[in-house]
């Protein structure tokens, strides 16, 4: 028996030594001059690319940085995952001291990338409690390249709302504007959630949490991305009660750390190296009509067509305009925000449709010259070429603009629904997209004749395509990007 214990804690030793000589090397950096804020960094021996930034929790006022913090260093840093736990300042009324500590953490990680091994398209944010509603004001609200890949949230704050929230949460945060029903509104994330642009999630918790209610916070979290069709799991233990981390007393503590290993393992992420494409569009592009459009929408399906060395992204909006005089025009959109942050290699633009409506054609005069804008701002050095002269496909330029750019003339509309007009798309706005093309020599995609017979790939609306015109719309423009 006593050789039995021995050999016991012997291995018990050898694990606790193996995990530790996990993490290559600690250090600190400050993220205000005084260093009233400082983020400390675990980087692994073996990395794989993964970044995580850990965002305590404390109910704003204190941080509780052991077992939501530091303490799991070792577990990440054993599965190749850099580690960066963010010791932000409280709001103490000021909500953009810890919003900004956080978003400096994220521009610091991706900066560093190359030096500290981390793919700078792979590093997510993982948030507790409080500092989980932190998490999801940063994947909800910063701007593109301040937001994570992907968000882990441990029973977080979502309502900014005290009376279905943990309140002094609410009010550590919002201050004054508490009593302000529109930043209650916008600081309870779940208001925020944007379908395509918002980072996919995994929700963790307790069913018995009595500090922070799951079904108004976490759950309302989850329902808010599943209803955007984004990705995004959700575990839910039966007993647990709040504020657990990495904790060992935590009941479910071996099964959580086995979902949330299986999660990040299964999760697909896009090269360093890979072409990033922008899928730029109204809700053709969007996938309205299509379930969990993320996975099944025609840019998800040509992810799948193009391959590991492409990442495909969709900023698509429905019911959106080229026309900037449009009931709804594209360029004020938060996607196409992003869709310049994104910094796109390709761009693949169809929109139009929006545009044949009654109320949006009275200003077509306008279409060609917000076309050419959005084309500039996508491509400063676009220029047209010189009058008389065609682009060669058999010579290719010495230095090819970046990006280049695919014009879809938009598919039949075999029903007017919505006011849609096919024949002001038939007639004037496909002749503006080939003129247009021709000028500033890009490349053009005519969906409009590749669908002239393919009423049974739309849905009943007439409009929008369904599973079978998506796929077909994958495989034609995957198709044209390959052939250039």
């Amino acid at each position: 028996m006593n050789n039995m214990r021995k050999i016991v804690l012997f291995s018990l030793l050898v694990l606790a030594t193996s995990l530790q000589a996990q993490t290559a090397r600690e250090f600190k950096l400050n993220l205000t001059d005084n260093g009233d804020s400082h983020m400390v960094a675990f980087l692994p021996e073996k990395p794989t690319g993964k970044a995580i930034v850990g965002i305590p929790g404390g109910g704003y006022s204190m941080l509780s940085n052991t077992h939501e913090g530091v303490q799991w260093s070792s577990w990440l840093n054993s599965r190749g995952i850099a580690y960066f736990v963010v010791n932000y300042r409280l709001p103490k009324g000021d909500r953009t001291r810890p919003v900004g500590d956080v978003e400096k953490t994220m521009r610091i990680v991706r900066d560093s990338a190359a030096t500290w091994g981390i793919n700078p398209h792979d590093v997510g944010i993982m948030g507790f409690s409080a500092g989980g509603h932190l998490a999801s004001v940063i994947s909800t609200l910063s701007p593109f390249e301040l937001r994570p890949d992907f968000s882990i949230l441990f029973y977080p704050v979502i309502s900014m709302d005290e009376k279905v929230s943990h309140v002094y949460s609410c009010r550590n945060f919002l201050g004054e504007d508490q009593k302000d029903p529109e930043m209650v509104k916008k600081y309870s994330t779940q208001n925020s959630v944007r379908r395509h642009l918002t980072p996919p999630a995994v929700i963790l918790l307790s069913s018995d949490d009595r500090l922070v209610p799951p079904v108004t916070n976490g759950v309302a979290y989850y329902s808010a991305m599943r209803n955007a069709g984004n990705e995004c799991s959700m575990f839910i233990y039966p007993t647990g009660d709040h504020g657990w981390g990495i904790g060992p007393w935590f009941k479910y503590h071996d099964q959580m750390l086995s979902d949330l290993a299986t999660w990040l393992d299964n999760r697909q992420t896009p090269k360093p190296t890979a072409i990033k494409v922008a899928c730029i569009g109204n809700s053709i592009t969007d996938g309205h009509g299509i379930d969990v459009a993320t996975q099944h929408g025609y840019p998800a399906l040509l992810q799948k067509k193009l391959g590991s060395d492409y990442w495909v992204k969709n900023f698509g909006v429905s019911a959106r305009t080229m026309l900037s005089e449009g009931d709804f025009p594209y360029m004020n959109e938060m996607a196409w925000r992003d869709a310049q942050a994104f910094q796109p290699d390709i761009v693949v633009i169809k929109l139009g449709t929006n545009d044949s409506k009654p109320q949006n054609w009275q200003h077509g005069a306008s279409f060609k010259q917000d076309l050419e804008q959005m084309l500039k701002k996508l491509c400063p050095d676009l220029t047209a070429l010189p009058k008389g002269k065609k682009k060669s496909k058999k010579v290719k330029p010495v230095a090819p603009l970046k990006p280049q750019i695919f014009l879809c003339t938009p598919i039949p509309a075999f029903k007017s629904t919505w006011d849609i007009n096919d024949a002001v798309i038939t007639n004037n706005i496909i002749p503006i997209l080939q003129e247009v093309a021709q000028e500033y020599g890009l490349n053009i995609i005519d969906l409009h004749t590749l669908f002239a017979n393919d009423s049974d790939k739309v849905q009943p609306d007439g409009i929008h395509p369904n599973d079978k015109g998506v796929a077909k719309m994958a495989e034609i423009i995957a198709g044209e990007i390959q052939g250039h």
